[in-house]
């Protein structure tokens, strides 16, 4: 692979975009013609997700879409990204693990601390054994470089409410995958900024992309025969993924004084991250909240995600979904254009706007109730 890109860069082609382009068409259409073959043998074998209190659909689906996204995203990433594996040593371990449980979880339906189980693991691997961890807080609550144990049980802990968060989003058609997109762009630009040492980490946001829009195409379809969803093996490798971009994101902006590796400064790094990834953040706080206050187990399934909000405003799933992505859009354009402020204010600005958000449905409900009996 070496000698092929001393070879393109002799010919003047940057690599880089070699790369992108590849990887962006080789994890669409790894998935995309995947997919069928998944949904084929999930009819056959009855493989297929089953009408529950929390579900959103009222007919058997195929849930195994996470396998293809795996495939791809395997692929596709150790062979134009192979530098993250060389870097990361633990990282594909992870993601065998996670992809095992997931799997198991969307056959069998696992009891939730065996995959808690698997999540510290999963974490405990890439935290301690590739050193990605959250080292500092920027300031937040006053404070800013954390001890090394402090660091890794705040870390271990930051990627598995990540992992479950967004498996929690994943409610209706299109929410999980699309909003993975937005994110995966948005850490993608962001690192393609921070230049050249941070290509890998674009280079895999780039294949996220391709890969979830190919999901999409069948996840979002009119056609019960071509529907899959991506199933607790799709929403928690992502999950992940979008957890260590995001910790990738925070260490950039920390001077650890390294040969060769530039050197940034954004003390807001640790707000505009939960900006980035503010929707499955604050739909499980949300939802936590709401099941305490009735005097329920945090466990328990219900239907107060912002998702079925939407869907009991008479909302199609579609429609849902594009509103939840443009306000929680609007968020990341506002911490974007305040990131200079003190990061205290930000995060307080950014935890408020979600929670707005978050019950913003509840009074457009009652609003509307009450006109009705107005009238």
């Amino acid at each position: 692979m070496k000698n092929f890109e001393l070879f393109l860069s002799e010919s003047g082609i940057s690599i880089f975009y070699v790369k992108i382009g590849l990887g962006f068409l080789f994890s669409f259409f790894i998935t995309f013609f995947s997919i069928p073959t998944i949904i084929k043998i999930s009819r056959r074998k009855n493989l297929m997700d089953e009408p529950g209190i929390r579900s959103s659909h009222l007919r058997k689906i195929p849930n195994l879409g996470g396998i293809a996204i795996f495939y791809s995203i395997g692929i596709c990433t150790s062979i134009f990204a192979y530098e993250l594996f060389d870097l990361y040593k633990f990282l594909f371990a992870s993601l065998i693990i996670l992809l095992y449980i997931g799997v198991m979880d969307d056959i069998v339906v696992m009891r939730a601390y065996k995959k808690l189980v698997a999540q510290i693991i999963v974490s405990s691997l890439v935290v301690i054994g590739s050193d990605i961890r959250i080292r500092s807080l920027f300031g937040i609550f006053g404070i800013y470089e954390m001890g090394y144990f402090v660091s890794l049980v705040f870390s271990i802990i930051t990627f598995i409410v990540l992992i479950n968060a967004f498996n929690l989003i994943d409610g209706i058609d299109g929410l999980a995958g699309g909003y993975s997109v937005i994110c995966s762009g948005l850490f993608g630009i962001s690192y393609y900024r921070l230049g050249e040492y941070n290509y890998p980490l674009v280079v895999l946001s780039v294949i996220i992309i391709g890969t979830v829009l190919a999901f999409l195409y069948y996840n979002l379809s009119n056609y019960r025969t071509n529907k899959i969803f991506m199933g607790d093996t799709g929403s928690m490798l992502l999950g992940f993924l979008l957890a260590f971009t995001s910790i990738c994101f925070i260490d950039i902006f920390i001077d650890k004084e390294l040969p060769n590796v530039p050197r940034y400064h954004l003390q807001s790094a640790p707000a505009i991250a939960v900006a980035i990834l503010i929707l499955p953040i604050v739909d499980t706080l949300n939802v936590i909240i709401v099941r305490l206050c009735n005097k329920k187990s945090p466990f328990d399934a219900d239907k107060n995600h912002i998702h079925h909000k939407l869907l009991k405003l008479d909302l199609t799933h579609r429609r849902s979904t594009f509103y939840i992505i443009v306000y929680y859009l609007m968020i990341v354009t506002v911490a974007y254009y305040l990131r200079h402020i003190n990061i205290n204010l930000l995060l307080l600005i950014i935890i408020l706007l979600g929670f707005f958000g978050a019950y913003l449905p509840d009074l457009i409900y009652r609003l509307r109730n009450n006109k009705k009996i107005t009238i």
